[in-house]
């Protein structure tokens, strides 16, 4: 490249660097340069609507320096400048926070024309400009970086909160497509604090714009002698956090078991206030709002089948020792843990984190868990070639298994309430 072409290390990395912590991606800006001239050194160009290219060795980003004048509505109303004319110092003043407006040479000299340093050292989300409002998607993003910066002692500045309200208030988060909203929940589900994400949406007026169905459980009691915290949403919220605990190491179901979290008492906002404080039938009635939420959303079909199945039966776990072997023969067979035992393990991990998820009981035992987990290994000793080399056919094959299972649920049932009652 020419000596007028510079290049900085952007956002994320720089701020990543700064707070010693590790750096997973790496954005460049390119300033002084034309398509033409990045294209001329073998870089691919991959952005639509503004000039994003790979390098041709690290593969890493480079975008050309832009500014953008907002003409229309949502996140994607923008007309974008990228000149070659265009300085470091305009290309930062549209990032949404002071903290991600920090560029870093290749002498290693930081670049800070919004106080993003200083920023970083009070521990505060605070926007660059009053364009943060022409972008509804950065209330989502803020409070994205409320969750993942929440043990580091982060908190949003006073006037960029207020920003947020307004944001929140003016429709503009009407415009956002699907796809955007879940991508940026899905990131903060897999913060350690994830609940700061959806308590600062509340606080902004977002939640219940966005996500009606889980805003609809603030001020819905629960009796005080199971649930000392009594509101609903603030047992949901320490529900997800036990869920976290829980899913640290767990790869495979960690967005759908923290999803589901979320979603297991979404009935309890459809209870008729003059039954409160109970819920009767809550679990079957949370099944149509997670739906509706997972739809809207356009979720993958797995998160929302298994947020739909713990909605649904997360009770039945929880009064497992009280099922007949023939009750839990069927619960076994509707959850098809025969096919998905990993999602089996996955939605009883749902069912400890609810259990422990109430003020007090955050390390109390769950037996259930275990119980159920052993009945099913029991029914799992049954085989169904077994079965068939008996003679049994067609349906009948499927009547003797049934039968079977049911009996080897029966013998472990009884044995294991045997042991438990006699270790009480």
């Amino acid at each position: 490249m020419n000596n007028k072409i510079k290049v900085y290390l952007v956002g994320g990395a720089v701020r990543d660097q700064l707070l010693n912590l590790v750096v997973k991606d790496r954005d460049w800006v390119v300033v002084g340069a034309t398509p033409d001239d990045l294209l001329a050194q073998g870089y691919q160009r991959v952005g639509k609507d503004f000039p994003v290219f790979l390098h041709p060795q690290t593969k890493e980003e480079y975008a050309l320096a832009r500014t953008e004048k907002k003409t229309g509505s949502g996140y994607t109303g923008f007309i974008c400048d990228f000149s070659p004319t265009i300085s470091l110092e305009q290309d930062l003043s549209r990032r949404d926070l002071t903290i991600n407006a920090l560029a870093q040479d290749l002498d290693g000299k930081i670049y800070d024309f919004y106080g993003g340093r200083a920023d970083l050292h009070q521990r505060l989300l605070r926007h660059v400009s009053p364009a943060f409002t022409e972008d509804p998607l950065r209330v989502l993003r803020v409070a994205r970086f409320a969750a993942r910066y929440h043990a580091l002692g982060f908190t949003i500045a006073p006037e960029t909160r207020e920003l947020m309200q307004q944001l929140s208030q003016s429709g503009e988060l009407s415009h956002l497509t699907p796809e955007r909203v879940w991508l940026e929940t899905e990131k903060a589900l897999l913060t350690a604090h994830p609940e700061v994400y959806f308590q600062t949406l509340h606080e902004v007026g977002a939640l219940q714009v966005l996500f009606p169905e889980l805003a609809a459980l603030h001020g819905v009691p629960n009796p005080a002698k199971y649930h000392p915290e009594i509101d609903t949403f603030v047992h949901t919220m320490l529900v997800l956090q036990q869920a976290v605990q829980l899913t640290e190491s767990e790869e495979e179901y960690k967005s759908a078991v923290r999803f589901a979290a979320i979603c297991h008492d979404l009935g309890k906002a459809l209870t008729p206030k003059q039954i409160w404080p109970h819920h009767y039938g809550h679990e079957k009635a949370g099944v149509r709002p997670t739906r509706n939420l997972c739809q809207r959303f356009k979720l993958p079909h797995a998160i929302q089948a298994f947020a739909e199945l713990c909605c649904e039966y997360h009770s039945h776990i929880h009064k497992a020792f009280e099922l007949r072997p023939d009750t839990l023969l069927k619960l076994f067979n509707r959850l098809d843990v025969w096919r998905k035992p990993e999602r089996f393990k996955a939605l009883l991990l749902v069912c400890l984190a609810d259990s422990r998820g109430r003020t007090g009981f955050e390390h109390t035992d769950y037996p259930q868990r275990e119980f159920v987990w052993q009945l099913y290994q029991s029914a799992l000793t049954v085989n169904v070639q077994d079965i068939i080399q008996q003679g049994f056919q067609q349906q009948a094959i499927r009547e003797e298994l049934n039968r079977q299972r049911t009996r080897a649920i029966q013998q472990a049932r009884d044995k294991r309430l045997a042991c438990f009652t006699n270790s009480h």
